[in-house]
């Protein structure tokens, strides 16, 4: 009985011990954290299989083609990564700023990520996250150059920026205070050159952007600490998709908290005036070539194949409409000067931007930007091709059309066999002419986020800041291609001849 007892006082013991085990404040602190982070990991859910997410497609370090034609940047890593711990998936669609704004705006992406500034104009359309970039502005010079300690020194001194930018409206504040003159450029690669060649004596640039160009060779010096300036954050359409703004802001504090957010900035951005080791020269136009003629290949070809598929389509639709506008029924005659007029009067990025953005909201479904682009292309230079038959129908004599009918011919026997052969020969040069502004034509086309050539020569600018090599291997090309279509359209009207 008594070592029955001692048992049992034994066992009590054990129990006691191992309740205060599991009682202890930093176990039970620890099990809290732990079922507090679960708890925010699992805050949202995906509701969709895949999220379209929008951005743009040349805006280095945020987002920019790799030399293996592959997109990556700031915002392409922490898009990349947060989806994978929160355990959404992601179609990441790079066409551009304004075409990627337009897109989530129509509902063909559901969220965007593209370096987007937090304003209070975009929060009346946007839902935005929680900033994950601090940006702000940032004075450059030409490396070596320490005349231009502060902004008093830029006195006398001209002074470039991008049009429209926070650096431009900066400066423009404070022209009359430190006397310098401000120069004004459309793009980025325009305002790097500007400084390398001394037609400016000073830049100032979004300093991540002026930070990754030092990244890449740039031979620049920052004689300044940076201005504070925008917020940069993810944004969904407003009242739309709030699960994937949750899953993004719960990602980008788990990697803030593990450290690989500045793992990622640290990358792409230089924070001193170190450019970083490369083994790829792309400092000259062979360099170039030889890292980016894939990418400017596959642009080269891009553009051939819209301007073929777009002109062939053209030349059908655009006969119809001329042999409309010289019938001698009046209805057709009507219908086809509508066609014209209207086709003509509207200009071809508002059109292209109709077809891509606006027409989805009518049809009920989306069009494909190359398809987009090839209807675009097409009512384009249909309109124009149906102007130039009309023209070559009219220009052959009056006389052949009466002559033909008064032997008994109709109407549709005089045109196929007398009238079209002879329009045919004078409509020809005409035609070439069509083509080839319709080649150049599908540079417009980028708008949407069709990448042809131009768009992949900005692609490569974006990374390289190479701007003035990289367009002059993209004219070289354009001028091969349209020297040969016009040579081959002089082979060919002769021939006719």
């Amino acid at each position: 009985m008594k070592r029955k007892h001692l048992f049992y006082s034994f066992i009590f013991i054990m129990v006691g011990f191992i309740t205060l085990a599991t009682s202890n404040p930093a176990h039970a602190e620890t099990n809290n954290t732990e079922s507090s982070t679960a708890e925010s990991m699992q805050m949202a859910q995906p509701k969709k299989d895949k999220y379209v997410v929008a951005s743009d497609s040349a805006f280095a370090p945020f987002e920019f083609q790799n030399t293996d034609g592959k997109y990556e940047g700031i915002d392409v890593e922490l898009m990349k990564q947060i989806s994978e711990l929160q355990g959404f998936n992601i179609q990441m669609d790079y066409r551009g700023f304004s075409a990627a704004l337009q897109a989530l705006e129509s509902g063909q992406a559901d969220g965007m990520i593209a370096g987007m500034t937090v304003t209070d104009e975009r929060k009346q359309s946007y839902d935005f996250s929680d900033t994950y970039f601090d940006s702000g502005i940032q004075l450059g010079v030409k490396q070596g150059d320490t005349s231009i300690k502060s902004y008093k020194d830029l006195k006398g001194k001209t002074v470039g920026a991008k049009v429209g930018t926070e650096s431009a409206e900066f400066l423009s504040n404070h022209e009359e205070e430190y006397g310098y003159k401000i120069k004004y450029f459309d793009a980025a690669d325009q305002l790097y050159d500007g400084l390398k060649v001394g037609a400016i004596d000073a830049i100032m640039d979004d300093y991540p952007v002026l930070g990754y160009a030092i990244k890449q060779g740039q031979k620049i010096d920052t004689p300044m600490p940076k201005e504070s300036g925008g917020k940069y954050a993810f944004a969904v359409k407003k009242g739309e998709n709030p699960e994937l703004l949750t899953m993004f802001n719960e990602g980008l504090k788990e990697l803030k908290r593990t450290g690989a957010y500045d793992k990622i900035i640290d990358k792409y951005v230089a924070t001193s005036n170190e450019s970083a080791d490369s083994t790829k020269d792309e400092s000259t136009i062979i360099g170039l070539i030889k890292n980016n003629y894939k990418p400017l290949l596959r642009g080269f070809w891009m553009t051939i194949v819209l301007a073929l598929v777009s002109f062939a389509l053209a030349l059908v639709v655009g006969v119809i409409f001329g042999l409309f506008s010289a019938s001698p029924i009046r209805v057709l005659r009507t219908i086809a000067s509508i066609y014209v007029d209207v086709i003509r009067g509207i200009p071809m990025m508002v059109l292209a931007f109709f077809i891509f953005f606006g027409l989805p909201g009518i049809v009920g479904f989306t069009i494909p930007d190359f398809i987009a682009g090839v209807i675009t292309l097409t009512l384009n230079a249909s309109a124009y091709i149906a102007e130039i038959v009309r023209g070559g129908i009219n220009a052959v004599p009056v006389g052949q059309m009466e002559a033909s009918r008064s032997l008994g011919l109709s109407y549709n026997r005089t045109m196929q066999k007398i009238i079209l052969p002879q329009a045919i020969r004078i409509m020809l040069p005409s035609f070439v002419n069509q083509f080839v502004i319709s080649l150049k034509d599908t540079t417009i086309i980028s708008a949407i986020g069709v990448v042809e050539l131009l768009q992949a020569g900005k692609i490569i600018v974006a990374r390289t800041t190479q701007s003035t090599y990289v367009y002059l291997i993209i004219a070289v090309m354009y001028l091969i291609l349209i020297t040969a279509l016009t040579k081959l359209a002089k082979v060919l009207e002769k021939k006719v001849k």
